[in-house]
């Protein structure tokens, strides 16, 4: 995915109150407000009639009405959000009665309805729609928020009722328990437990650290719009279908430019480099890639790498990485390195050898250079179809999107669970590419809310993920509204959608988090849904991807978009056997960006880096894994998961869960594949549990066993 937290400064904040999804039930809200004394010094604005955030959204299940949401509410509501959410919180801190489950944690989880509704709505359409004015509001509001987490966290007296409960929670359920610990682990990784000395110390690193992070996240949306590469000459362009080149003639004219525009993605590696003929053309567009928004975020990334040293030493931990570490299934940094350093030699040998082909096919092409980074793509479709007689041209008119999605990943998901998909065009949605759906049981029962949002634009993040406007909660009565965001390039007017198996496989991957979501059947906002452990969360997105090559659900969607014709067996053969080439690439450049950000974040306070590019190169070559045709799928400058997205010293969970979903779906396979028994299993033990009990026992419970490597050595092709 990469799913998108709400935001690094108020991720915490929000966590606390998940709360927040939040349908009030103002029959248990006993608690009175704060005296007037203790109230925000923030100044609310008057609140105008016509700003529906202030009010809970009166569509099904509480959908966000984007028609009707103006940026100038944003702030208002906030301001408004902070100050209800503040005075809730001092009332809880400030209750005379004995702390008990229900007047505490409970309670925390019914508060900051209006905050988080706020919260979600602008943080989500900042990474779908941002303009200048979300920008400046999302940079005005980060440290804002970063201090009202603070007031929270390291409130004393809301700390003790917190702590009382904790020693005292062994006579509550389960699910109870989970959600005590959850709250005391929480403060005191927030800093509940310091000197007052050190809270200010902690406070001051928390209102650098959101800034810096905003900082970072903004510097990359002006990247996608300034690192752009413009072609005017057409003749470059040889090896694009007709197609593509007018989808780049179609993204020159909407920028106000002549010529042809290539935009990049998000990754060091661009998917146009696997057509373009034109070596120099490939190599301008590589190094753009790879050295962009270095200016801007050099000095952001040593700053954050810095402070976020500090704040650990703060808190006791060595590093960062062992600070975030503490309350992941890895646990410990030793944990990480162990399976990335087991996994590096494997892929870097494997990586050489495909290294060789591609060699020997510049030479077959009358080349005469050695194989540079922008090279490997192009060479290496070459050698693709040489290997398996596979030209992706030929493969594309059976990936048209409508198909995909209503024919592949619905299909497979009726097939699997039960439920199907009824468009919903009657409710609004922030673009007019965004298709809504309302998603079903099977005995007919509406379950929540899908928002997908396709295409590739300007103002729009780089990359796919799936995040929330509205979580599950059966304390609140709430259901799912749920949306994923792709970068599919949008094709010219009148043109189809043909998306490449890459774009498939995303398809799939980022609905497996939408299900996640959809299917959580959890009491507590804070552990419902997605709210697991970073090395757990990608699991379930990993596990669907598996089914876009399962042979009755690629059977059923791949079909000629003109003709409706079935894709021919022998091509559909070559397509799964071409599945795992190429592996040794794909893996060494995501352990060399998952290394490079444990490196970042296991250097102690105090620490002191100057140059960027060194400290890549230094950290790479620890682990063998500085291998120059095969860079970092990120580099630090564009390294949006570990700086601003909420995944520092966690890039490592993609492989960490590719373990579980591999095992999963190899154990699936065995015994009887695509069925309802198994879908209904996976959902009941897996899907439907969110964070509401220990995610090991959770896999234990539908697998039998905790998971082993082979079947991932086998899914990356590393091994026969």
């Amino acid at each position: 995915m990469h799913k998108t937290l709400i935001a690094t400064a108020i991720t915490a904040a929000l966590a606390l109150s998940a709360c927040s999804d939040n349908k009030k039930d103002e029959k248990t809200q006993t608690q009175a407000p704060a005296p007037a004394a203790e109230q925000s010094t923030v100044k609310a604005a008057p609140a105008a009639a016509t700003n529906v955030l202030m009010e809970k959204s009166p569509l099904q299940d509480q959908a966000p009405q984007f028609d009707k949401i103006k940026t100038s509410d944003y702030e208002p509501a906030f301001t408004k959000g902070i100050e209800e959410h503040k005075a809730e919180i001092d009332a809880i801190a400030n209750n005379a009665d004995a702390p008990t489950f229900d007047n505490t944690i409970v309670a925390m989880e019914k508060t900051g309805e209006l905050l988080t509704r706020v919260a979600k709505t602008f943080f989500n359409l900042a990474g779908l729609i941002s303009d200048e004015q979300f920008q400046r509001i999302e940079a005005d509001m980060a440290p804002k928020l970063s201090e009202h987490e603070d007031n929270i966290y390291l409130n004393p007296k809301l700390f003790a009722r917190v702590e009382a409960v904790y020693n005292t929670k062994d006579s509550l359920s389960a699910e109870d328990q989970r959600l005590v610990d959850f709250y005391y682990k929480q403060f005191v990784r927030a800093g509940a437990k310091l000197s007052d000395a050190d809270k200010a110390k902690m406070r001051d690193l928390n209102s650098q650290l959101a800034k810096l992070s905003t900082e970072f996240s903004q510097n990359i949306l002006k990247s996608f719009k300034d690192d752009v590469i413009l072609v005017t000459d057409k003749a470059q362009l040889a090896g694009l279908a007709d197609d593509e080149i007018a989808s780049l003639a179609a993204a020159a004219k909407a920028a106000g430019k002549e010529g042809y525009l290539i935009s990049l993605v998000n990754t060091t590696r661009q998917p146009i480099l696997g057509s373009l003929e034109n070596r120099e053309l490939r190599q301008k567009i590589w190094e753009t890639s790879a050295h962009r928004a270095m200016g801007s975020n050099g000095p952001v990334i040593l700053k954050e790498a810095e402070l976020r040293a500090e704040k650990a030493k703060l808190l006791g931990y060595p590093t960062w990485a062992a600070y975030v570490l503490e309350d992941q299934m890895a646990k410990t940094p030793d944990a990480v390195y162990g399976i990335l350093d087991d996994l590096a030699p494997k892929a870097v040998a494997k990586a050489k050898a495909e290294a060789a082909d591609i060699q020997a096919e510049i030479k077959k092409d009358g080349g005469d250079f050695e194989l540079q980074p922008w090279d490997w793509a192009y060479y290496a479709e070459k050698v693709r179809k040489a290997k398996y007689d596979l030209d992706e041209s030929q493969v594309k008119p059976y990936f048209e999107f409508n198909t995909v999605l209503h024919d592949g990943l619905f299909y497979a998901m009726n097939k699997l669970y039960g439920i199907t998909f009824k468009e919903r065009k009657d409710l609004p949605v922030w673009h007019d590419n965004v298709l809504a759906f309302e998603v079903f049981d099977q005995g007919g029962k509406s379950i929540g809310l899908y928002y997908l949002d396709p295409y590739a634009r300007t103002g729009k993040n780089g990359g796919a993920w799936m995040d929330e406007f509205v979580t599950q909660s059966g304390l609140l009565g709430t259901r799912p509204v749920v949306y994923n965001a792709l970068n599919i390039p949008k094709p010219a007017e009148g043109q189809p959608t043909l998306m490449t198996f890459d774009e498939v496989t995303t398809m799939f991957h980022e609905f497996g988090h939408a299900a996640h979501g959809l299917f959580s059947d959890v009491k507590y906002p804070s552990l419902a849904g997605t709210a697991t452990a970073r090395d757990f969360v990608e699991f379930p997105s990993q596990f669907n991807e598996d089914w876009d090559i399962n042979p009755e659900v690629i059977g059923h969607y791949a079909k000629n978009y003109k003709t409706g014709e079935p894709i021919p067996k022998e091509l559909l053969d070559k397509v799964l056997a071409a599945h795992k080439f190429n592996q040794g690439f794909d893996t060494t450049e995501y352990l060399a960006a998952a290394l490079l950000d444990m490196e970042w974040h296991s250097i102690p306070a105090g620490t002191e880096i100057k140059d960027i590019e060194a400290f890549e190169h230094q950290a790479l070559a620890k682990h063998g894994i500085d291998y120059a045709p095969v860079p970092p799928r990120y580099k630090s400058a564009y390294f949006s998961h570990t700086w601003s997205g909420g995944y520092s010293a966690g890039y490592y969970a993609y492989l960490w869960t590719e373990v579980f979903a591999a095992d999963a779906f190899a154990y699936m396979k065995d015994h009887g594949g695509l069925t309802r028994e198994n879908g209904d299993k996976f959902r009941k033990e897996i899907l439907s549990k969110g964070n509401s009990q220990d995610l090991m026992q959770d896999y234990i419970n539908f697998r039998g066993q905790k998971p082993t490597t082979d079947a991932l050595l086998k899914r990356r092709g590393l091994v026969e």
